[in-house]
């Protein structure tokens, strides 16, 4: 039983100053785990107080000091991947194939991008007599999710850290371990005093506070886009900087050429991995019509062979986060049935032989158009909807009919043709053949949010741009 009973506040692990615990059940088995402890306004406030101090000299730190400790947090993490392994598949029931795999790596290739952006960042630039400066923007508050725990810690903090701000940090309460982990590498590695502080809690206790509170200068938050507006909301009356990773529904469109099975393949693949918690998970699968019966066939294949299994197995998906997520994957799953939705496989009920934990049968529907409730709302599970197309300029006419515009897909062998289609996709990150790049900048257009994160482009949203007018007169004349 696992008992994080304390925040992480100035540089030490104090008690709240309510005291007060919260359950946390493993997905995989339905029974509670752990604690971690409940946060409040108050331990909001402690905690702001202590980044507010310590922004005052870390903010004048140098690049190299900087970069020396994310190099001691690169060792420090390093030896700890085990652990933070141990602590995805205890939070989210993750197999240890995707625990120890994509979701620890993630937190490592974000550490060692940001150590790369930062030894070649430029934080000031001469124009004429004018000096733009790039300076960090004060106290941030970090909110991020669950279902990539440490992926989302790692690219807000490190972005953050070397941009020279401090942060609050609240973990999601449904997958907290991974949290904790990663607050006692930073602490080990020597983390300044307040520059880093963790607050546990939910989001009425500790992210309503952390986004309204007047010490913050940036809200940094990944989540559904319905606890978007809110984060927005609570920010507006002190006109802080609000960026949001927000919902999907992203459309994969698969040219009719020789690597038509091969794509389709690859994006029911794609859409399985982490039990389809991904919010740029390619759920849309835009087909041509003159090939639906063979894309079909071809993913009624591919999802029949995607295995569920409790944690242990390594070649398994495992379960959904939480009841709440599996209760509403339920519900939009029959929902698709009653709007006429076709069940190519899997459908509502847990995968045959499994009886206990929040696992959900890997389903395909067909013959869905983009009316659909199941085409238009984010799942967040292993559940892929197949659209016809006539086309490419209806396909792309679907694939822009949505809210969202987080990501898109173009899946072919004609590279020409994909780059014309990607052109057309309105989303914030469009790839080809399921292309990755960590130095790439992720974000959404329209209710997908704003700002980016990754890379160069990350360190951005945690600048100010300042301008000082005839820093140097002679340049104006020289």
């Amino acid at each position: 039983m696992r008992e994080y009973l304390k925040h992480y506040i100035d540089g030490t692990w104090v008690d709240p100053v309510k005291p007060a615990a919260l359950d946390v059940d493993n997905p995989a088995t339905e029974e509670v785990t752990g604690r971690i402890a409940l946060g409040s306004a108050e331990d909001v406030d402690v905690a702001v107080t202590a980044a507010r101090r310590a922004f005052d000299t870390w903010s004048q730190s140098t690049v190299q000091e900087r970069l020396e400790l994310l190099g001691a947090i690169m060792t420090e993490y390093n030896k700890r991947t085990g652990d933070l392994a141990e602590a995805v598949t205890e939070e989210m029931g993750a197999p240890p194939s995707l625990a120890a795999g994509p979701q620890v790596n993630l937190g490592i290739g974000h550490l060692a991008t940001a150590i790369d952006v930062l030894k070649n960042f430029s934080f000031e630039e001469q124009h004429g007599s004018t000096l733009v400066s790039k300076e960090p923007i004060g106290v941030c508050g970090l909110i991020t999710p669950w279902n990539w725990p440490i992926n989302q810690i790692a690219c807000k903090v490190f972005p953050a850290l070397a941009t020279g701000n401090t942060m609050v940090l609240k973990p999601s309460e449904v997958a907290p371990y991974s949290a904790q982990i990663f607050t006692e590498i930073l602490d080990a590695a020597g983390v300044p005093a307040g520059v880093y502080n963790l607050v546990y809690g939910d989001g009425p206790g500790v992210g309503v506070p952390l986004s309204s509170h007047p010490g913050i200068d940036m809200v940094s938050f990944t989540g559904s886009t319905r606890a978007g507006i809110e984060v927005a909301r609570n920010a507006a009356p002190t006109v802080k900087r609000v960026t949001q990773e927000l919902g999907g529904k992203s459309p994969n469109i698969v040219l009719d050429d020789e690597d038509f099975a091969k794509s389709v393949t690859a994006g029911v693949s794609v859409m399985m991995m982490n039990s389809g918690q991904s919010c740029n998970a390619p759920s849309r699968m835009l087909v041509p019509n003159s090939r639906m019966d063979e894309a079909i066939e071809v993913a009624r294949q591919t999802a029949s062979a995607v295995k569920v299994g409790d944690p242990d197995d390594t070649t398994a998906i495992g379960p959904v986060a939480s009841k709440a997520q599996f209760d509403k994957i339920q519900g939009l799953l029959q929902k698709g049935i009653d709007e006429g939705a076709t069940v190519v496989v899997g459908g509502p009920g847990r995968p045959d032989g499994i009886e206990k934990g929040y696992y959900v049968r890997p389903t395909v529907f067909a013959n869905v158009t983009n009316d659909m409730t199941i085409a238009r709302e984010e799942i967040f599970g292993p559940v892929l909807c197949i659209l016809g197309y006539d086309d490419l300029d209806q396909a792309l006419e679907i694939a822009n009919d949505t809210d969202y515009g987080l990501a898109g897909y173009v899946s072919g062998a004609d590279l020409e043709k994909a780059r014309a289609v990607a052109r057309r996709i309105r989303a914030g990150s469009i790839a080809i053949n399921h292309g990755f790049d960590m130095n790439a900048p992720f974000g959404g257009y329209k209710r997908s949010g704003n700002g980016r994160e990754w890379g160069a482009f990350g360190f951005e949203e945690y600048l100010e741009v300042k301008a000082t007018l005839n820093y140097a007169p002679e340049a104006a004349t020289g």
